[in-house]
């Protein structure tokens, strides 16, 4: 039953997100990236494969590791001012693997690493403002749903089989690994702008609250509850944070005047 989870859960929803985010461009698809698609189930897997404490201790883990996703997103805006979409891939890229390292020298709990996420959350958010303007999306290759689901269930498996070597942290850490983000940023940056590509990754950090809500749920209850307790409710967490960050961004988008 682990091995079926692990193979179609993450692709299930990294799917349903890109359909999603097709249907209503990258500001959308930017907060839905944002929502733990490949840490939430990877969480899940853990808490069944290794036991309810280590899930606790990876959620904090996760929670820091957002906090590098965030960084990621800043990096990838700055260098595509400037560069196209493969420098600024990599500088963002080793950007994540640069704080993820740092990250892991130190030893994390709970809340402070939930303050750092909401912190970094909120200086990146008016760091990052949304353009105005966004470009024409462009059709997608037919490759690249496949792709996502099948890079997706990857990720998964190789992460919580060696999940008991690298321990809870680390596994937290690496957990949300923004391969869709760099994917999604690349593809917008090179098909319709560095601006297009900003709006997205904007999102991706102010979607983070969902992904936030999500593990202070499992941070909180996961060895308290019932596994289908706990995380349906971080689930609808998620969706209740998603929804507010959906309302934050149309907010902005009313309030930036019109170029």
């Amino acid at each position: 039953m682990i091995l079926v989870l692990k193979l179609i859960l993450t692709p299930f929803f990294i799917g349903a997100v890109t359909l999603a985010g097709r249907r209503w461009g990258p500001v959308v698809s930017g907060l839905l990236t944002g929502l733990p698609l490949t840490s939430g189930p990877v969480s899940f897997i853990l808490a069944l494969q290794y036991g309810t404490p280590f899930a606790a201790r990876a959620a904090v883990g996760a929670l820091v590791g957002q906090v590098s996703v965030c960084l990621f997103c800043l990096a990838y805006t700055l260098a595509s001012r400037r560069t196209a979409w493969p420098l600024s891939a990599t500088l963002a890229i080793g950007t994540f693997l640069a704080a993820t390292a740092i990250w892991n020298r130190l030893t994390w709990t709970f809340w402070p690493a939930l303050c750092l996420l909401g912190v970094v959350i909120a200086l990146l958010a008016w760091r990052l403002p949304a353009p105005a303007v966004a470009a024409a999306p462009a059709a997608p290759p037919r490759w690249d749903l496949p792709a996502r689901m099948v890079i997706a269930a990857t990720f998964v498996v190789l992460l919580t089989t060696a999940a008991n070597s690298l321990g809870p942290q680390l596994s937290g850490l690496i957990s949300p690994l923004p391969i869709f983000g760099v994917v999604l940023a690349a593809f917008t940056h090179h098909q319709q702008g560095a601006p297009a590509a900003a709006r997205l990754l904007r999102g991706i950090v102010v979607g983070s609250l969902a992904f936030g809500g999500f593990f202070l749920v499992v941070g909180l209850c996961v060895t308290a509850l019932p596994l289908p307790a706990t995380y349906l409710l971080a689930c609808a967490a998620a969706l209740a944070a998603s929804g507010f960050s959906f309302y934050l961004t149309r907010r902005d988008q009313r309030l930036t005047p019109s170029r």
